[in-house]
């Protein structure tokens, strides 16, 4: 099926206009399918990572020497989400490298046009490239691990906020360290009512 704007109507949440390749620190989350609770438990205030989250882990770890162009700060796998500060830097990064966009190289053939694809094109050394790659790259081991071929694992989307000053960096650290402790309390919380 063609990528059709007037029929298709995804509409991104991404702040309009706004180069998301930009050096900078992002706030993320990233949220499991109908937000099931696939990475383990909170215990007395304290996520306890399970195979699948202990996995989520290691890819998110990995994502930094796969991507030179970020750098994780705090960040916390919770049961069914995951939180993180990403940071984006170039100049550490050579201009002439090809970027990774999380593509699978026969999606975009070198003929077609945006019209024929289901989704528009991805900027390389973004973020939304890098979630679509740590997306994929964890929804393949995860499914081979729990052998499930096909299931979903992530939401469609995710959420971010661009950071822009000292002091909301420093304050979404502290929620970010703080989450499990509030985990009964979160939106996120499969027994609490969602806006997500």
């Amino acid at each position: 099926m063609k990528y059709n704007p007037d029929k298709h109507h995804r509409q991104s949440i991404r702040l309009k206009g706004y180069d998301y390749s930009s050096p900078g620190a992002y706030f993320i989350t990233i949220c499991t399918h109908q937000r099931q609770c696939l990475f383990g438990e909170i215990v007395d205030g304290e996520m306890r990572l399970n195979a699948l989250g202990q996995l989520v882990s290691d890819e998110w770890m990995r994502s930094c020497s796969i991507r030179r162009e970020i750098d994780f700060d705090a960040w916390v796998i919770m049961p069914n989400h995951i939180h993180g500060l990403v940071w984006i830097h170039l100049s550490d990064v050579p201009q002439n490298l090809v970027g990774a966009n999380g593509r699978l190289p026969l999606h975009e053939a070198s003929h077609s046009t945006n019209q024929d694809r289901l989704v528009p094109p991805m900027k390389p050394r973004s973020l939304s490239s890098f979630i679509a790659g740590f997306k994929s790259a964890t929804t393949k081991r995860i499914n081979l691990t729990r052998n499930a071929a096909g299931t979903p694992v992530w939401q469609r989307n995710y959420y971010d906020h661009i950071i822009r000053s000292e002091a909301s960096l420093c304050r979404i650290r502290q929620y970010i360290q703080n989450n499990p402790l509030s985990w009964q309390q979160d939106q996120l919380h499969p027994s609490n009512p969602s806006n997500w």
